[in-house]
């Protein structure tokens, strides 16, 4: 059974900036307590991920995820290319400047492989969530104060 949630959060910065951690996956293991590892595969002719691999656990469960990104005029957002638990997954930001802030929403499909508990499901998708959006957030203002 697939899961599609959504959010949106805005984050006192401006979109060069939120793109950028979001495009640091190798980074995403310190800020996201889902992340054990993050590698880069590829990149394209400007430098941007284009495939990765990570090791994720949620509810118990690690799981080994390779993934392709695509990138559109307003984020990016990407599709599984292979996982142990997962049958399918796709993702995807839409950046919206607001000023020096940027309105982020973001959604995802999950489809496990097994079939899961309902609840254990939405606390899955409640931890992609949390992070793709809180956590980010939380990441950029933690750089942002650096400064």
């Amino acid at each position: 059974m697939a899961a599609r949630e959504s959010r949106e959060v805005v984050i006192e910065a401006p979109v060069d900036e939120v793109l950028a951690v979001m495009l640091d996956l190798e980074a995403l293991p310190q800020w996201s307590a889902a992340h054990r590892s993050s590698v880069v595969l590829e990149r394209d002719e400007r430098g941007r991920p284009v495939r990765s691999r990570a090791t994720v656990t949620t509810v118990g469960i690690t799981d080994e995820q390779e993934i392709a990104l695509s990138y559109y005029d307003d984020g990016y957002g990407w599709t599984l290319v292979s996982s142990t638990y997962q049958r399918s997954q796709e993702a995807r930001y839409r950046l919206i400047p607001e000023g020096e802030r940027t309105r982020v929403r973001f959604e995802v499909t999950v489809d496990p492989v097994l079939p899961m508990p309902g609840f254990l499901l939405r606390r899955a998708t409640k931890g992609v969530l949390d992070t793709a959006t809180l956590g980010l957030r939380d990441r950029v203002t933690e750089l942002r104060t650096r400064k």
